[in-house]
């Protein structure tokens, strides 16, 4: 017979500074977006690489990203509202990954990999909960019950859709010639 020898002491410690970690992570990239800490842009510079990537409107895509990663971040490492904060998270790290996708998995080539990762860590606490150590138990769970987590987790990839679809939509528009405007060498006459 096996036996597991993980006492739950150890789990909970375990899960609680996994946790912690995840949070702390999503919080220094979501400053760098917000604030231009640890060597970030802050808002103008992250709008400005949101409007080439095509999310519009740029200045309020930068916001959500930013607090995205910041507010969910320290919502997952204090383990508060954690369904929601998992769901947040996760919804932005997919939608990172998804603009990471074209160079590949590996995060040297500037692929999806690190996105994917930090996104799947965040849904496992959406579906798993915050642990012992948090303050969702502190306050009875109320923020975290188990329809929440089915709904955040039926959320995260409704919302990476959507978010997908209206970055197509913009780049597709980007792509488009001005209305009236003529694209060269088409051997139409232009009026004289």
């Amino acid at each position: 017979m096996s036996r597991e020898n993980v006492t739950p002491a150890a789990t909970t410690a375990a899960r609680t500074l996994f946790r912690a970690a995840l949070g702390g992570v999503l919080v220094a990239h979501g400053s760098q977006k917000l604030f231009g800490w640890f060597g970030g842009g802050g808002i103008e510079a992250t709008s400005k690489g949101m409007d080439a990537m095509g999310f519009r409107p740029a200045k309020t895509s930068a916001m959500l990203a930013g607090l995205g990663e910041a507010g969910a971040g320290l919502a997952l490492a204090l383990g508060f509202a954690t369904p929601a904060a998992g769901a947040a998270a996760a919804t932005t790290m997919g939608v990172a990954a998804s603009v990471h996708a074209p160079n590949g998995f590996f995060a040297t080539d500037g692929g999806l990999e690190y996105p994917a990762v930090l996104g799947l860590a965040a849904t496992s606490f959406a579906i798993g909960g915050p642990g012992r150590v948090s303050l969702d138990a502190l306050t009875g769970h109320v923020l975290d019950r188990p329809w929440m987590r089915a709904v955040a987790v039926t959320a995260i990839p409704v919302a990476i859709g959507i978010q997908i679809y209206r970055r197509r939509k913009a780049l597709a528009a980007d792509d488009k010639p001005a209305s009236g405007a003529t694209p060269e060498g088409d051997g139409s006459a232009e009026p004289g």
